[in-house]
């Protein structure tokens, strides 16, 4: 068995009843064997990202005791999301989806693979994530030198929000 590394997962809905299905998703993680949930942040309702019209999001958080690697874990996330009706190969990119479930971090790891980039490559640059991770991980030494807190705090400078 491995030494558990504590993950942070990004949650989110924007179709169906985006709540239970936050919930419910929370629920199915916190199942997986070899998982223990820590802590789950508030469900925050967000304005969706990129070119197509759609219904405001559902976001939220969770950090996570995980004692597989980091693309075993991403792995059994995908499975969930196609539980809940996802599937990735056909879905129109920044579309629509009943339950997206990004892997934000893995320990201190830093991955850059085919199919896995940890810490997530857009993280920085979305208040949806920041904010929910903020709750969960605020002092978490990202791999730019800042802490969760601080670069939730740098992106709402940069976006004109009083921090």
């Amino acid at each position: 068995m491995n030494e558990p590394v504590i993950a942070a997962v990004g949650l989110g809905s924007n179709l169906g009843d985006r709540e239970r299905t936050l919930r419910d998703a929370v629920h199915r993680i916190a199942d997986l064997p070899g998982v223990a949930v820590c802590r789950v942040s508030e469900f925050v309702n967000t304005s969706p990202v990129g070119p197509v019209a759609q219904p405001d999001f559902l976001n939220a958080a969770l950090t996570a005791a995980v004692d597989c690697d980091a693309l075993e874990f991403m792995r059994r996330l995908h499975g969930i999301e196609r539980d809940f009706g996802r599937d990735r190969t056909r879905e129109e990119r920044w579309g629509p989806r009943t339950l997206d479930l990004d892997l934000l971090l893995f320990g201190q790891a830093q991955i850059d693979s085919a199919e896995l980039k940890v810490p997530h490559p857009s993280m920085l640059d979305r208040e949806f994530v920041l904010g929910p991770l903020s709750q969960v991980a605020p002092e978490h030494l990202l791999p730019c030198g800042l802490t969760v807190l601080q670069a939730l705090q740098k992106l709402r400078l940069k976006n004109g929000a009083i921090v």
